[in-house]
């Protein structure tokens, strides 16, 4: 296999870009059709209600949140999971600082 058909990432504390108070985002690792970003989320914050054509899964990492998705509340500990498709209005309350991980198809161009 080629260097061409794959990428790798590494750790690192930095490259985090502020979205909204108390919610960091970072962009992992990205390629043709999918792309891997982590969340910082801060206790006490929201990430308001939103909605976007790319699909998304993600996976609670660590902390506490209660996710909304198209109206119905959904709390989440580590190592729940979830899958939204695209144009489905979302959000989430941060009841304790955590970290995800989503994976968004076709990529964001926005997040590159």
């Amino acid at each position: 296999m080629s260097k061409e058909n794959y990428k790798t990432g590494k750790h690192s504390s930095e490259g985090y870009i502020k979205m909204v108070d108390g919610v960091e985002r970072k962009t992992l690792v990205y390629g043709n059709s999918s792309l891997m970003t982590e969340f910082r989320l801060e206790k006490g914050k929201n990430l308001p209600m939103h909605k976007h054509e790319n699909e998304q899964t993600g996976y609670l990492v660590s902390g506490y949140i209660i996710l909304t998705i198209d109206g119905e509340k959904h709390p989440m500990h580590p190592g729940d999971s979830w899958a939204i498709e695209g144009n489905i209005e979302h959000g989430a309350e941060i009841v304790e600082d955590s970290i995800a991980i989503e994976v968004f198809t076709p990529i964001r161009n926005d997040y590159i």
